[in-house]
Order: C-alpha cells, then sequence, then structure tokens
C-alpha cells in the first residue's frame, strides 16, 4: 500500500452529516434559482444538452480513466479522479459559464440534467470505468460498494433537496425571488469555510502526501476542459455552447464525492485528499479561464447553433 492509500482524514461522523446537510442546503438553493423553462428547454432544443450530458457522463469519465492509465497514480488517487468524473456538473459552473460569456441557459439546462441523471449515472459510471483498471477494482472489491444504497444515498442528497427546491419555487414564486440569491451565496460560502476548516485539520495529511495529488488532479482538470469544449467543437456547436460546456465537463460536484468517499471508502486518503483538492483546484482554474475568456468576446458569426438564452 502506498503512503497515500494509508493516510485517514480527521474527519468524525459530525462533520460528515454537517457536510450532508451543507450539501443538501446548496441544492435546494440551486433548485430555487431553477425554472420549469429550463427544463423545457432540453424539450424545445435538446441537441446542445444532449452533447453536453455526453462530454460529462461519457467524454469525462473516459478521460479520467486514460490519464490514470497514464499516470499510474496511487490506486486511491485514480479512484479519486474517477469517482470526480462521475459526479454530476458543480455548483458554480453556471456562474462561470456566465462569466466565460458562454450560454449560461444551456449550462443551467446541462447542470440541472446532469444532477438528476447523476443518482444512476454517477454510481454506474464508477463501478465501470474503476472495474477496468485493476488497483481500483480490487479497492472496490475490498470496500464492497453497493450500487443500491449508492443510488439511495445519491438520491437524498441531491434528489430530494432539487424537489423540494423546484416545489417552494413554484409554489412560493415571492419567496423564491427573495431567497434564491442570498441562499446560494450564503450556502456556497458555508462550504467553502466547511473545506478550509477540513483542509486546516489535516494539514499534515495534505503536506505528506499532496504533491501527486495536486499533479493528477491538475492534469485531469485541464484536460476535463479541453474534453469539453472539444466535444462540443466536434459536434460544431457555437462557440458560446463550447465555453459552456467546457466549464460543466470541467466543474464537478466535488462536496458530493467527498460524502460518497467518506461514506463508503471510510475516508480513503487519496480519495478524499482528491475530491477536498478538486474543490479547491477548480474553483481556481474556473475563475482564470473564465476571466481570460470573458476578455475574448465569442464570434456572432459561430453563434448559429447556440441555444437561445
Amino acid at each position: 500500500m502506498e503512503q497515500v492509500d494509508a493516510v485517514r482524514l480527521n474527519f468524525n461522523p459530525a462533520s460528515l452529516h454537517l457536510l450532508n446537510a451543507v450539501l443538501g442546503f446548496v441544492m435546494f438553493g440551486v433548485a430555487l434559482d431553477l425554472d420549469v423553462a429550463d427544463f423545457r428547454r432540453v424539450l424545445d432544443r435538446p441537441r446542445p444538452v444532449l452533447i453536453g450530458l455526453f462530454g460529462h457522463f461519457v467524454a469525462g469519465p473516459a478521460v479520467a480513466y486514460l490519464l490514470v492509465r497514464l499516470l499510474t497514480p496511487a490506486p486511491s488517487v485514480a479512484l479519486g479522479l474517477m469517482l470526480v468524473a462521475a459526479c454530476p456538473a458543480g455548483n458554480i459552473s453556471n456562474f462561470l459559464a456566465h462569466l466565460s460569456k458562454g450560454n449560461t441557459a444551456l449550462s443551467v439546462s446541462i447542470s440541472s440534467c446532469s444532477t438528476v441523471l447523476a443518482v444512476v449515472l454517477t454510481p454506474l459510471n464508477l463501478r465501470f470505468w474503476a472495474g477496468l483498471y485493476p488497483p481500483t477494482a480490487a479497492l472496490l472489491r475490498d470496500v464492497a460498494v453497493d450500487p443500491v444504497e449508492m443510488f439511495a444515498t445519491i438520491f437524498i442528497l441531491l434528489g430530494i433537496p432539487l424537489a423540494l427546491g423546484l416545489w417552494v419555487g413554484r409554489r412560493f414564486p415571492a419567496f423564491r425571488h427573495r431567497a434564491r440569491k442570498t441562499m446560494k451565496v450564503v450556502a456556497l460560502v458555508v462550504f467553502a469555510l466547511f473545506v478550509i476548516v477540513a483542509t486546516v485539520a489535516n494539514w499534515h495529511a495534505f503536506t505528506t502526501v499532496l504533491g501527486g495529488v495536486v499533479i493528477a488532479v491538475g492534469t485531469y482538470n485541464a484536460a476535463a476542459y479541453a474534453s469539453g469544449y472539444t466535444t462540443a467543437a466536434l459536434f460544431q456547436l457555437g462557440e458560446r455552447d463550447r465555453r459552456a460546456i467546457a466549464m460543466e465537463v470541467g466543474v464537478q460536484n466535488s462536496g458530493l464525492g467527498m460524502i460518497l468517499a467518506f461514506t463508503f471508502f471510510d475516508g480513503l486518503g487519496g480519495m478524499a485528499l482528491t475530491c477536498a483538492w478538486w474543490g479547491v483546484w477548480q474553483i481556481l482554474t474556473g475563475l482564470a479561464l473564465g476571466t481570460w475568456w470573458s476578455r475574448r468576446p465569442p464570434a456572432p458569426a459561430l453563434e448559429h447553433a447556440a441555444v437561445a438564452t
């Protein structure tokens, strides 16, 4: 067993329950920001959304698998990358798509659909890709992950808060209008503080083994942005759509990843560190890429394939 695989983070059951509550609150806030029109848009113009979901749930995890084969990181780090790749879009992807002058409406549609589909596709993706690589397949056998239990956990973490948020937003539109932005900001700040506190509490573990995690996360994050953009380009989508899909594939729900790592893998060092560092790194790279794109408006001539905002 490599050093990083032996690391167990300082993360007690109470902390896990708190993280569950924070993620549920975040998803409730995200749902308040959604509208029936976001889902109707998928039915009206499904092609860009389907391409984005393909990039998210097929191209992204495949790239993660290929990088694991190429980089051969510690088994738990490799499994952490596959877990991150299998998670739905991150909570700030819509903001980053807007910052990038990308198609925000398309970004919202992909985020919404990816979160719903994650109930089934996240455990299936993790089991499929991890099962193809012997070191991670061995870890799966060791912990004997029950896919039905993982489905149920993801449904509770994502499905229920989303459904509740959509119902509240539709039933109480005045509250939705007043609360949606505030709740989203508060939830993300609380989540950020939680990650910072957890990082400080486990600083020794981070400094001991983070080098390999940084390389693996940095490489995959760059490849994820590139695979999302390239997938959209191969299907001849417009520049605004390409930027939105790049953000959707490159920014993952690392909070969900951390919860699954602690719930099903006992906080296995490489997995937990990978998810935690991903949460920090994707914000930095997303802001950097978004700022760079914001100074380069997409050419109008490429917008024929975009979803109307």
